[in-house]
């Protein structure tokens, strides 16, 4: 399944139906008199978070959405059936935003959320509804409402307590293939990782949900790399692990250059928690180690774990100063996340 987290669409509410003109024509009714009857209500566009959905891929195939008309009001003071609403399935994290993007209609962060976004027209009156002492014969009606409509974006936010970031080929795959219960593709060579990734990371009896973005170069606020269309992922996290390469050319000048572009993404990216994790311990020794961990405590660290994605070493304690950072409870929910029945087996969850 390919990751798609925006789309365009084009929503319409239903129209209302048309109130009758009608007359009661019976045998021995001497006088009969109007009986049209009102037109019913159209249907309302509705949005629902569902589980199990993890792109909006469905959404480049279906691009407009119109729900039903209002049925016709009828002679014999009959209303119209008002229309079926039609509801639209979408991941849990997803946002509307209007179609220029500078304003979110609707946020959907948990599973069941349902919101009426836009409402059908009501339906018409029919000549019965304006008999009046004066007006005993009228004839005239109202022709429903007409429905809203209007062209948004949806945009996918996953839902994860921990982000992971760091420049590419900063191991970041690797680490989350060691933690959790991910899959990810590793390879030696940059971009290795084109879409978000999500893993269930359990430890010491807790458990939380880790998100591998793809990697950010310098420049990439501006389009540079793959860019930073990824960064709205990680929004939600209330801390985020920054992987820093030890065989890299200068570990604190690739920590600059992703502090540079969070500031420049914005959405309070900077102003998050985050432990900074020298990466690859297992290709350097203690002495070059420790002068790396130096370097980046110069350059704005205030503590630096080392660890190994590879070997595990250091691992644990980083993902104990990760709970510390994490609702103080036996496991945190896992979103999107299912347990096969009967078994304690976890499923992996990935937006591929």
């Amino acid at each position: 399944m390919h990751f798609l987290d925006q789309a365009k669409i084009f929503l319409k509410s239903g129209a209302g139906g048309p109130g009758a003109v009608s007359f009661r024509r019976e045998k021995y009714v001497e006088y009969g008199g109007p009986d049209g009857g009102n037109g019913g209500k159209g249907g309302d566009i509705v949005f629902e978070a569902v589980q199990g959905l993890n792109t909006l891929i469905d959404f480049r195939y279906a691009q407009h959405f119109k729900a039903a008309r209002g049925g016709h009001g009828m002679g014999r003071d009959r209303t119209g059936a008002g229309a079926k609403d039609l509801v639209i399935e979408v991941p849990v994290g997803t946002q509307i935003l209007s179609e220029d993007k500078e304003e979110v209609l609707a946020d959907f962060t948990e599973v069941g959320q349902r919101e009426v976004f836009l409402e059908g027209g009501m339906g018409g009156r029919g000549n019965a509804s304006y008999k009046s002492s004066t007006n005993r014969a009228p004839r005239q009606h109202q022709p429903g409402e007409p429905g809203e409509e209007m062209w948004v974006w949806l945009r996918l936010k996953l839902l994860a307590d921990v982000g992971l970031l760091g420049l590419p080929n900063a191991g970041k795959s690797t680490f989350i293939n060691q933690v959790s219960n991910a899959k990810a593709k590793v390879g030696d060579y940059a971009f290795t990782t084109l879409v978000p990734k999500l893993g269930v990371v359990q430890h010491k009896g807790r458990e939380f949900v880790l998100a591998d973005i793809p990697g950010l170069i310098e420049g990439a606020a501006e389009g540079a790399g793959i860019g930073d269309r990824f960064l709205g992922h990680i929004e939600r996290c209330r801390v985020l692990i920054h992987l820093v390469d030890i065989a890299g050319e200068d570990p604190a000048d690739a920590m600059q250059i992703v502090n540079e572009e969070l500031a420049s993404y914005g959405a309070g990216l900077a102003d998050k928690p985050r432990l900074v994790a020298l990466n690859k311990l297992d290709l350097a020794d203690d002495e070059l180690g420790d002068a790396f961990a130096e370097e980046l405590r110069d350059a704005g660290a205030e503590k630096v774990f080392r660890v190994s994605g590879a070997s595990g070493e250091g691992i644990s304690e980083l993902l104990d100063a990760v709970l510390s950072y994490l609702p103080d409870r036996t496991a945190t929910e896992t979103r999107g996340v299912e347990e096969t029945e009967g078994s304690d087996e976890i499923k992996e969850w990935s937006p591929l």
